[in-house]
C-alpha cells in the first residue's frame, strides 16, 4: 500500500465513487425478487450511501440452487486446484489494483478509519487470500497404515454448498477469512454480508467474477438476519455454515442446523478478553502500547479485543500512567482523515448499547463521552468484578482496570467470564509466561504482545466464544472439507480359488 493520502484527496475519492447496490447471484447483479432494498448509512454522518437490495428467502433459494449447480458440474469444484489457485491469485491482484477505492468504500460504510482500512484491512484481505490460494496445491491426503492386502487413502472433499455469515466489524477482512479457504477447497459459496457493512463484499464479488471465478461459485446475498441469515441457516441444500458474530446469534445457527439437515456449523463469536499484567513485567511503556491499542484499535468493536486490564497492585499507578499517555495518541473524529485513529461506531443502535456501559458507577480514568456516533476511548477503575462492564461484551473502546494481589488471583480472573477467545499475558518470567498462557481457557493466548498471531495460526475460541472449527491456518479448510476414506482390496482373488 502506498503512503496515505490527505482528508481531502480520500473525500474526492469517496464522491467519485460508484456503489454495488444488488446482489449478486450467478454472476451477474439483480435486484431482490421482491424489489425491496434498505438504506446503507455511513456512520460518521449519518448520511444515506445507498439502498441496497433487501433479499429475503426467495433470493436465498436461488442462490443456493445456483451454487449447487455450479458445484455438481465441477465448474469450480472438479478444477485442478493449480487452476483454482491461479485465479485466487487473479483476484488478490485486483483487489491490490483496486485497494484505495475499496479501502475507502469500507470506511465510509462502517464508520473505520481509512488509516485503519489502508494499513491493515485491505492488506491483510489480499494477504489472507493469497496465503490460502498458494496453499491449494500443498495440502496432501494420507494413505493409512493398512494390511499387506490393502490400501487406504483418506482424503479430502469439498463439502459442497457453503453459507458464510459475516460480521459487519472487518467486512471486507472477515469476507476473506471465509471465502479464501472455502474457494480454495472447491466449495460453491453463499455470503451473507451484515446488513450495515454490505457494500465491499459486493464490489469483491464482482471483481472474483473478473478474476475468472465461474458464475454461481460466489453469491452475495445481502439482507437483514430473519430474512436472509435464517433461511440460509435452515436451507436443506446448504452444506455448511461458518459465522461470525454474537454468540446469541451463534447459538440460533446451531438450532437452525438441528432443526433441518445438521449441516456442519463453525462459530466464531464474542469475547471479554484480559490482559494479564504480572509485577514482574519489563517495559511498562512497550505493554501500555500494546493494551491501548488492543482495548481501542478498531473502537473496540473486535471480538478478540482487550476489554479486561488484570493488573498486579505493584505496579498498576506505574502501568496507567503510560496507558493514558499513549491513549492520547489516538485521536477520534472524521475517519476519511487518516490522522485519526478512532472513527464512529457502525449504527446508532450500536452506539446507544456502548453509551449504557457509561453511566454511573466505576470511576473514570479517561474518557466517557460520547455524541453523534463517536464514543471516546474509556478507561475503567472497577472494584466490582460482578459489574457488567466486567462481565459483558461491551464491543467498544471501553477498557475495564481489575487490581489483583498475585499472578493466581490473576489468571483465576482472566478465566471467569463465559468466553474464551483471546488473552494476553505479560511478564519477564518465562516460567510464569508458559504456565499462564496454559493455564489460561482461550484460543489464542499472546506472551508480552496483542495480537491473533497471523494467518498461518488458528483463531477462534473456547467456551462459548467459539464452536466447530477455526478461522486462518490449514485447519481453516477442515471448515469446508469432508474427510472420505477409500479402501482398496488388493487380495488376489486367484489365491482363494477352490480346484
Amino acid at each position: 500500500m502506498s503512503d496515505l493520502l490527505t482528508t481531502e484527496e480520500y473525500k474526492a475519492i469517496a464522491a467519485g465513487l460508484t456503489l454495488p447496490t444488488q446482489a449478486f447471484i450467478d454472476g451477474s447483479f439483480r435486484p431482490a425478487k421482491s424489489g425491496k432494498t434498505f438504506d446503507t448509512v455511513n456512520p460518521a454522518t449519518g448520511a444515506v450511501l445507498a439502498k441496497v437490495a433487501a433479499c429475503d428467502a426467495a433470493d436465498v433459494d436461488f442462490a443456493v440452487e445456483k451454487a449447487r449447480d455450479a458445484f455438481e458440474d465441477g465448474r469450480w469444484s472438479r478444477l485442478h486446484p493449480g487452476e483454482r489457485k491461479q485465479v485466487l491469485i487473479r483476484l488478490a491482484k485486483l483487489i491490490k489494483r483496486n485497494a484505495r477505492e475499496l479501502a475507502v468504500m469500507e470506511s465510509l460504510d462502517s464508520g473505520k478509519t481509512i488509516y485503519d482500512c489502508e494499513t491493515v484491512d485491505v492488506p491483510e484481505t489480499i494477504h489472507c487470500l493469497t496465503w490460502h490460494a498458494e496453499l491449494i496445491d500443498k495440502i496432501y491426503d494420507q494413505v493409512s497404515p493398512a494390511s499387506d492386502n490393502h490400501i487406504a487413502m483418506v482424503v479430502r472433499e469439498p463439502v459442497g454448498v457453503v453459507g458464510l455469515v459475516l460480521p459487519w466489524n472487518f467486512p471486507l477482512l472477515m469476507l476473506a477469512w471465509k471465502i479464501s479457504p472455502a474457494l480454495a477447497s472447491g466449495c460453491s459459496v453463499i455470503v451473507k454480508p451484515a446488513e450495515e457493512t454490505s457494500l465491499t463484499a459486493l464490489r469483491i464479488a464482482e471483481l472474483a467474477m473478473e478474476a475468472g471465478v465461474p458464475a454461481g461459485v460466489l453469491n452475495v446475498v445481502p439482507g437483514s438476519g430473519p430474512e436472509v441469515g435464517e433461511p440460509l441457516g435452515r436451507h436443506m441444500d446448504v452444506d455448511a455454515l461458518s459465522f461470525t458474530g454474537s454468540t446469541e446469534t451463534g447459538r440460533r445457527f446451531l438450532r437452525y442446523a438441528a432443526e433441518s439437515n445438521l449441516k456442519e456449523v463453525t462459530l466464531e463469536m464474542g469475547g471479554k478478553n484480559p490482559a494479564v499484567v504480572l509485577d514482574d513485567a519489563e517495559n511498562l511503556d512497550r505493554i501500555a502500547a500494546h493494551v491501548v491499542n488492543g482495548a481501542f484499535w478498531n473502537m473496540g468493536e473486535n471480538c478478540s479485543a482487550s476489554s479486561r486490564l488484570i493488573v498486579q497492585k505493584g505496579v498498576k499507578d506505574a502501568l496507567l500512567k503510560r496507558i493514558l499517555a499513549h491513549a492520547r495518541e489516538w485521536p477520534m473524529g472524521d475517519p476519511l482523515d487518516p490522522v485519526n485513529r478512532v472513527g464512529a461506531l457502525v449504527s446508532p443502535a450500536h452506539f446507544d448499547k456502548v453509551c449504557s456501559y457509561l453511566g454511573k458507577g466505576p470511576k473514570v480514568l479517561m474518557g466517557g463521552k460520547a455524541k453523534d456516533g463517536f464514543v471516546e476511548p474509556t478507561l475503567l477503575d472497577i472494584d466490582d468484578r460482578k459489574a457488567v462492564q466486567v462481565r459483558e461484551e461491551i464491543f467498544g473502546p471501553v477498557l475495564s482496570v481489575l487490581t489483583v494481589d498475585s499472578a493466581d488471583e490473576a489468571i483465576a480472573l482472566a478465566n471467569d467470564t463465559e468466553y474464551g477467545l483471546a488473552a494476553s499475558i505479560f511478564t519477564s518470567n518465562i516460567k510464569r509466561a508458559l504456565r499462564g498462557a496454559r493455564a489460561i481457557r482461550a484460543g489464542t493466548v499472546t506472551v508480552n504482545s496483542f495480537g491473533e498471531g497471523d494467518i498461518s495460526t488458528p483463531f477462534g475460541g473456547f467456551k462459548s466464544s467459539g464452536f466447530g472449527g477455526r478461522d486462518n491456518g490449514i485447519q481453516a479448510h477442515d471448515q469446508y472439507t469432508q474427510i472420505k476414506t477409500i479402501w482398496i482390496d488388493l487380495s488376489d482373488d486367484r489365491d482363494e480359488a477352490v480346484d
